[in-house]
């Protein structure tokens, strides 16, 4: 096909898109960071180009969906492709709700996107809103980004998005850790690609097959029970047949850094504190009594921190505010193989991170590494991180102390759970990984309120501002506003 690229692929992925593109359905296993978004998003121009959909149907995770819209999309979708965009909002607004039906109903000869988080799907409204949207369009694509999202097979949303599947020419799963817990997370997911795709009409018979059962029997309660697993090979040749597997270790041609954005959006309560926090800190700066460098920062700092989930008060006591950011987290961890860094400003935010791994991984699998660490254990804790064989997989830290003069390039993923807004403590602790010694490419991963002090925060620092010499006067109630 004479299709051309609005951004050069890789080596893997054209051929990724070469296997996949004209498939009926296709499961993209390609690791974070090796561009599975962009062999997506060429697959939709390609099946447009090639008169074979006129709209496609993108779910994906709440702290992922809108950046298919803000970036992904924009970026690597090519020009002259006409599209109409729609991004699902649980809105009841009346020009929302018109804006929807005409996107929805009206024929355009433009490729239609609509653009949905996978929570939506646990709803009626949303998931009556998508069956119409696929009724309506129905030269379509379905597409499931992180599609570990669907993998509990008695969840609503696995339910309702397995039904789409009926509505869909194409369909396409994206991940990059198909089998989180278990290979039994593969099987809703490929349910919704074909019952044909693992050859099995039931879970239970796709469990028979591939899992070792044991009845087990407690008080009065009888049940099965997995403890093992059988014919994986089998099972792996069966995934070949419809699916692409892209590791970090296997792309030569990738860019040595790798940065990503997952939005978290704040709560209700967040959004309270954040706005009374806000207008309180532009009082203070616009009396002009108050502003000076270190008072800036620290309203700076007092919102940051509301959008990790507290505020420390005057006095100092820690006041909890509901967030979401635990959770995008776990997300990310869970879709992530080897070992991370997690670099996070404030110590009450390590001390809660820590807390929630252990929960999931074990108490031997996460270190800190901050003010509170000793310093006699400091250099064990990166020794242990940098033995491959050891179980230490998560070392958690506070930029300004892990941030200089230590190497972790036994990790390829970096999440940076908040930012300083130093930008020599940002350099810094991402070269902690991206040093002499590493062998991959390093992929970077910040948790972004958005419309926040965070936006406000990674910006500056990507442009390479100092933000210090800018919070005084107009600049700082930009920062704010």
């Amino acid at each position: 096909m004479n299709y051309k690229f609005k951004t050069k692929p890789f080596q893997h992925q054209k051929k990724a898109l070469a296997d996949s593109w004209a498939a009926q359905y296709y499961a993209l296993f390609m690791e974070m960071g090796t561009g599975k978004s962009k062999v997506a998003i060429d697959t939709i121009a390609m099946l447009w180009q090639d008169n074979k959909i006129n709209a496609a149907l993108i779910i994906a995770p709440k702290g992922v969906y809108d950046n298919w819209v803000q970036a992904e999309i924009p970026k690597h979708l090519p020009d002259n492709i006409e599209t109409i965009i729609m991004k699902w909002m649980p809105s009841s607004a009346k020009k929302y709700q018109n804006e929807l039906s005409d996107f929805v109903f009206n024929k355009v000869n433009k490729l239609k996107v609509f653009v949905m988080n996978v929570e939506a799907l646990s709803t009626a409204r949303g998931s009556h809103v998508a069956k119409v949207f696929l009724d309506k369009n129905p030269k379509n694509i379905a597409v499931v980004d992180e599609s570990t999202t669907i993998k509990n097979r008695k969840a609503a949303r696995t339910k309702t998005i397995i039904k789409l599947a009926d509505r869909s020419e194409y369909r396409r799963i994206l991940t990059g850790s198909p089998v989180t817990k278990s290979p039994m997370d593969l099987y809703s997911q490929c349910e919704f690609l074909s019952p044909r795709a693992l050859k099995f009409s039931s879970y239970y018979a796709f469990q028979g097959r591939y899992a070792n059962i044991q009845q087990r029997t407690m008080g009065h309660r009888s049940f099965q029970q997995i403890v093992g697993y059988r014919r994986l090979d089998e099972l792996n040749e069966k995934l070949n047949s419809f699916s692409n597997r892209v590791l970090k270790d296997d792309c030569l041609d990738l860019p040595d850094k790798i940065y990503m954005k997952r939005n978290v959006p704040l709560t209700a309560e967040q959004w309270a504190v954040y706005a009374q926090m806000k207008a309180l800190a532009l009082a203070r700066l616009e009396s002009g009594d108050l502003a000076t460098t270190a008072s800036v920062l620290t309203q700076i700092m007092r919102l940051q921190q509301i959008c990790c989930g507290f505020l420390k008060t005057d006095e100092g006591e820690i006041q909890a505010v509901p967030c979401n950011r635990f959770r995008e987290l776990l997300d990310i961890v869970e879709e992530t193989q080897g070992k991370i860094i997690i670099w996070a400003s404030f110590t009450h935010n390590i001390l809660q991170i820590v807390t929630e791994l252990v929960k999931v991984y074990g108490a031997d699998s996460v270190a800190t590494y901050y003010g509170g660490t000793p310093q006699e254990e400091r250099q064990q804790i990166v020794e242990n991180f940098q033995n491959k064989e050891h179980p230490l997989r998560f070392f958690v830290g506070q930029p300004k102390t892990g941030g200089y003069g230590i190497t972790l390039h036994e990790a390829s993923t970096v999440i940076y759970f908040s930012n300083s807004y130093d930008l020599e403590i940002r350099l810094q602790s991402e070269d902690r990984a991206h040093r002499i010694g590493q062998t991959k490419s390093v992929t970077y991963i910040d948790l972004v309120s958005p419309k926040t002090i965070d936006e406000k925060i990674l910006k500056a620092l990507r442009d390479k501002v100092d933000i210090a010499s800018q919070v005084l006067g107009e600049k700082t109630k930009t920062w704010l506003a």
